[in-house]
């Protein structure tokens, strides 16, 4: 049997915001270390993890939650552009964020060497709180419009 668009949709918000969470932990690490020339190997660890979650988080965001919540909204998700544009509609963020979070996320899944992630660590500590707020804006969009949740 099936899962209904509900179902999937609830599945993946509560993906995101496990994310979220994880990728928060990571974060108030990192941001307490702050960018450095040299890191131990522990730090390292620590804003690697950041930046793969931070990876993860973006792709469940526009890849899962609002592509199934097009579906749920009946609205046309044919591709990333068009669920990115509806995104914006709802105002929960302007496309062009969403589209820089992406893009940095395309940058980070395409880096196969792990010494250079180091170049992306000061775009993530950046775009992270971005990313957080409009996921806290999704949440409240949910709450205020589906009334499946």
């Amino acid at each position: 049997m099936d899962k209904s668009s509900i179902e999937v949709f609830k599945e993946n918000l509560l993906a995101l915001n496990l994310s979220k969470k994880r990728l928060k932990y990571s974060y108030d690490i990192c941001i307490k270390t702050g960018l450095k020339d040299n890191f131990s190997e522990e730090e390292f660890i620590s804003f690697e993890a950041m930046t793969s979650r931070y990876a993860r988080t973006t792709d469940i965001l526009i890849n899962k939650v609002l592509r199934s919540l097009d579906v749920l909204e009946f609205m046309d998700s044919g591709s990333i552009i068009d669920t990115v544009n509806n995104t914006e509609k709802r105002g929960i963020t302007e496309a062009n964020i969403l589209r820089n979070l992406k893009d940095l996320r395309n940058s980070i899944s395409h880096e196969y060497e792990t010494e250079n992630i180091v170049r992306f660590f000061e775009k993530v500590l950046e775009f992270t709180p971005i990313l957080f707020s409009i996921i806290d804006k999704l949440n409240k969009y949910c709450e205020l419009h589906i009334n499946y949740i």
